[in-house]
């Protein structure tokens, strides 16, 4: 999926600063990588994730914790390009459906269900070619509005 250039600019003004972040900096050496968070028009957002060898469990699974920092970062980047604001987990339930392949490229789509006030109800699921991996339901809470930096 191909950005438009303003997308690829509010991107990278959101990610502004935050370079050594786990889930997306691109200078955190051990992070996670993710960096192709593409918003739709129906409110969801998708990127792709592919393992390294350093993010395995056990041989050819990826660990389950990273599973969950893929799709906590995925509701986190939900919230900034549907609503604009940085938001901080309150509560992430998570239920895991299969193994997650180290070998392939993993989908992941978050979804805004649900925003009141400063409190922020999403989903995010992640995919393999088999399947559904797992899905994460979560409360967060608006830390800041990236439009005018005002704080919650």
């Amino acid at each position: 999926m191909t950005r438009p250039p303003e997308m690829v600019a509010r991107i990278e003004r959101l990610k502004g600063g935050y370079e050594g972040c786990f889930g997306c900096g691109a200078e955190n050496p051990i992070g996670l990588g993710l960096a192709d968070f593409t918003p739709t028009d129906d409110g969801r957002v998708q990127a792709t994730f592919r393992p390294r060898p350093d993010h395995r469990g056990f041989d050819g699974v990826l660990h389950g914790g990273i599973v969950a920092a893929a799709l906590d970062e995925t509701l986190a980047w939900t919230a900034m390009l549907h609503e604009e604001v940085l938001v901080l987990t309150a509560k992430l339930e998570l239920k895991y459906r299969r193994p997650a392949p180290m070998d392939e490229v993993l989908s992941l789509e978050g979804t805004l269900l649900e925003r009141r006030g400063s409190r922020l109800v999403m989903s995010a699921r992640m995919t393999s070619s088999e399947g559904v991996v797992a899905e994460a339901h979560g409360l967060f809470l608006v830390a800041r509005d990236v439009t005018t930096g005002a704080g919650a």
